[in-house]
């Protein structure tokens, strides 16, 4: 169909009026239809040694890669309905699957709550936050912080999962395509923004 892929960054958006202009690295582009994808980043601890592991047992996506931790033990950091679901996910896979939650109950709904909670091959641990990640190659363990009495502890894991949310990536279109307060880009039930002609797909709305 004449697909032309550009590997490039996009430096800015224009869509105050056909065509609308998309620059390129210095290069514009001309469209009369636009379709934002640009997705969403997954938040992450900034917790020490966490950059150095990524991709070497710590993840963001349970079901991209649970298989990787068959008959493992797995940590995952989070309260809400995401967190319950893929904790719940990795149990298919782990061994033994540790919820480490900052505080001393989840956000998640009661239906997901109960799944996990039900679930024999799922622990909690409340009130803590990882302070660290510990391994060379490959994730060997966390260090926890008990934010009650500020007790360090080593919980040994062959991965960790992050479930703590997501930040869009719609800094682009601030100030021209509506977006809720979270900076997702708000949309109809056709996948239409406020301006005629640009659309929005994914994780950015």
């Amino acid at each position: 169909f004449g697909l032309r892929v550009q590997d490039k960054n996009v430096e800015r958006v224009d869509t105050s009026e056909r065509p609308f202009k998309v620059y390129v690295e210095g290069e514009e582009f001309l469209a009369e239809s636009l379709i934002i994808c640009t997705g969403a980043e997954a938040i992450w601890l900034n917790a020490e040694n966490e950059d150095a592991q990524k991709g070497r047992g710590i993840s963001t996506c349970a079901t991209c890669d649970g298989a990787f931790f068959r008959n493992k033990t797995v940590c995952i950091v989070g309260g809400g309905d995401s967190s319950m679901e893929e904790a719940t996910y990795l149990t298919h896979h782990a061994s033994k699957v540790s919820v480490i939650h900052r505080r001393n109950e989840l956000r998640a709904s009661k239906i997901m709550q109960q799944r996990a909670f039900d679930n024999p091959k799922i622990e909690f641990v409340w009130d803590t936050t990882i302070t660290e990640v510990i391994g060379n190659k490959l994730v060997e363990g966390v260090r926890l912080l008990n934010k009650n009495n500020d007790m360090e502890s080593v919980l040994p894991v062959d991965g960790m999962f992050l479930a703590i949310g997501h930040i869009p990536n719609t800094d682009l279109f601030e100030g021209h395509i509506h977006l809720n307060d979270e900076g997702y880009i708000r949309v109809t039930e056709n996948q239409e923004t406020n301006i005629n002609g640009v659309f929005a797909a994914g994780d950015c709305h």
